[in-house]
């Protein structure tokens, strides 16, 4: 299961620091952002599929600034399910 730890980046705010290189936290905030109005839309989500639901919303927040739809189509022709 990848919940991105490896990819996680620390700030420490007690020593007045908002950036440390790759790592803010405008970035996490513009995600839940972005997911919260994606979800938003359900009106409730059961808990069995929420991991999936927010795994999407990584998914098209990674790729907002490209065709979803032509990203989609690649990973497809790479990995056809049969």
């Amino acid at each position: 299961m990848d919940v991105g730890y490896k990819k996680h980046f620390r700030v420490n705010h007690g020593a007045n620091q908002f950036v440390q290189g790759k790592g803010h936290i405008n970035g996490i905030e513009s995600f839940w952002s972005f997911a919260k109005r994606r979800l938003d839309k359900f009106h409730g989500l059961p808990k069995s599929t929420f991991y999936l639901h927010l795994k999407e919303c990584e998914f098209r927040f990674n790729c907002r600034e490209q065709d979803i739809y032509q990203v989609m189509l690649s990973m497809i022709r790479k990995n056809p399910l049969f």
